[in-house]
């Protein structure tokens, strides 16, 4: 596995756990514990941490170590408010720009979310929602847009959690499998119109 792999897989098992607040808001951590939690090495962990305090989810404290950032009250409302603005367009570039093996991995992670849905697995949504972001971000080719969505949307997973329930969970599957039939369709008025329900949807929620 390359190095840049490995401190994927790196973020992927932190930001878990951050987002499923087992990490949880204003704890303090240090390196070693997180390399413990992540099970790989200290280079790809320090690479996640440098990419967890760059979105904003992790503080590094000199002197007094690495600390897990808390959730503001307005975080929800700034967040969705910028999110509204800027997923429908990546929704729309998407159903454009896709490749036919990117709209049928978007297509296994709606089934995977509806999987989850009927399984009452809050956290396996959560994991093929990042999947969902990533392939989003891999098929989209505004590499700004995406740049400015990514961190955004780990906050809001972050958010949602902390306040989820099945209910909650049923729309938010319902309306990403909308989103990902219109994708599938090249449809992008109809992804875009998609988008903005979900991103309207989650900000009520």
């Amino acid at each position: 596995m390359s190095p840049q792999s490995q401190a994927h897989l790196a973020y992927l098992a932190l930001e878990r756990l951050i987002v499923t607040l087992k990490l949880e808001p204003g704890a303090l951590v240090t390196e070693r514990q997180l390399i413990e939690l992540a099970g790989l090495g200290r280079t790809p962990v320090r690479e996640a941490i440098q990419k967890l305090a760059w979105q904003g989810l992790m503080d590094i404290r000199p002197r007094v170590g690495l600390q897990i950032t808390t959730i503001r009250p307005d975080d929800q409302v700034h967040v969705m408010q910028t999110r509204q603005k800027l997923e429908p367009l990546a929704a729309a570039l998407v159903a454009t720009h896709a490749s036919a093996e990117e709209r049928s991995a978007m297509k296994a992670c709606g089934a995977e979310m509806a999987t989850c849905l009927d399984a009452g697995e809050m956290e396996g949504f959560l994991v093929a929602d990042k999947v969902f972001d990533e392939l989003m971000e891999e098929a989209c080719p505004n590499r700004f847009l995406t740049a400015a969505l990514a961190p955004l949307q780990t906050h809001a997973r972050r958010i949602w959690f902390a306040s989820s329930s099945p209910e909650k969970m049923a729309g938010s599957v319902r309306r990403h499998v909308t989103v990902i039939d219109a994708i599938e369709r090249a449809d992008a008025e109809g992804a875009s119109a998609a988008m903005a329900d979900l991103m309207s949807y989650l900000s009520d929620a």
